[in-house]
């Protein structure tokens, strides 16, 4: 089947306002959803598509037109990277775009476990002034204490920076010791979790972070600290981190990303005490939408127009 346009398949919607740009150039198809049976059923006929959700490795195989693959993120792991490789198709992300997002969002949770304000809230709305406040009582300050990063990348690096200024020790935990920011002290892991009031994941999702943190991680922390993941779920055992809530082994912990998504609900994390929840939003702001959606948008109309952007992570294909 020809186009006069070549065609765009997005697995998710983009921000609305780059829609009328792609469309301008694209015939612009959004999947009703993102299963693998409707875009089985979509994929043959596109020629680029923008990624939002998991690409099963069997679409690839319903996909004669394909030339261009953009995840509207940065996260690799939803995309089968050697297949699309060995088939020629270049890939492309939208690195950077979204990393105020997600640092705002690890700000937010360390606050509100520390700083419990919900709650308060709450308490004060039902049973008034003098309920709500010995709340406060519990809180702790972030200045002064200790914040360990687990992946000092893009994101990893400002979330270093903040909290620096927030008055905390940073430590970092990276694949490349060398090549941490300044005022970061890397650690080896047992190190980190050991010493740190606030633990953050930023790290992608490999062989080498599956389970990173597991059960003994766990058990190695603080009885009153932390722990923040805006990784990927397979990264923790949340079993563990559950059972240690429950216990009250760890002070708290904010997940926003889980091993099965999404969540039902019947999951035991919802029983779960001084744990905050969210549907996988870290990196999600309309500010943060909207520019991975334009670099989304120009390296799509980039790669369809034959050009090889510098934000393609294989570019082995063009060779």
């Amino acid at each position: 089947m020809s186009h006069a346009k070549p065609r765009v398949l997005l697995t998710n919607p983009i921000h609305p306002d780059l829609m009328p740009e792609l469309a301008q150039h694209c015939e612009v198809v959004l999947a009703p959803d993102p299963s693998t049976a409707t875009l089985a059923r979509l994929i043959p006929d596109a020629h680029a598509l923008v990624v939002r959700a998991p690409l099963a490795p069997e679409l690839f195989d319903h996909a004669p037109n394909l030339r261009a693959i953009v995840r509207h993120g940065v996260g690799l792991d939803m995309v089968p990277m050697d297949l699309v490789t060995a088939r020629g198709i270049p890939v492309a992300n939208t690195p950077g775009v979204n990393a105020q997002a997600v640092v705002e969002y690890c700000l937010s949770a360390m606050l509100h476990l520390r700083r419990g304000l919900a709650t308060m809230d709450a308490r004060m709305r039902r049973d008034g002034w003098a309920a709500a406040r010995p709340l406060a009582d519990g809180g702790s300050d972030l200045g002064g204490s200790t914040c360990g990063i687990v992946g000092v990348g893009d994101i990893g690096g400002r979330l270093a920076t903040v909290a620096a200024a927030l008055g905390m020790r940073v430590l970092g935990l990276a694949r490349r010791p060398e090549t941490l920011p300044a005022g970061v002290e890397a650690v080896d892991k047992q190190q980190l979790f050991a010493r740190s009031d606030v633990v953050v994941l930023c790290c992608p999702l490999t062989e080498q972070t599956r389970g990173l943190v597991d059960a003994a991680s766990v058990a190695a922390m603080k009885r009153d600290a932390i722990l923040i993941n805006v990784a990927r779920g397979p990264v923790v055992d949340t079993a563990a981190v559950v059972a240690a809530l429950r216990q009250g082994r760890l002070g708290g912990a904010a997940l926003d990303v889980f091993e099965r998504q999404p969540l039902t609900g019947d999951e035991p994390l919802f029983d779960a005490p001084n744990l905050l929840l969210t549907p996988h939003v870290a990196g999600i702001s309309d500010t943060s939408m909207r520019a991975m959606s334009e670099v989304a948008v120009a390296t799509v109309l980039a790669l369809l127009r034959g050009e090889r952007p510098r934000n393609v992570v294989n570019p082995q294909v063009f060779r």
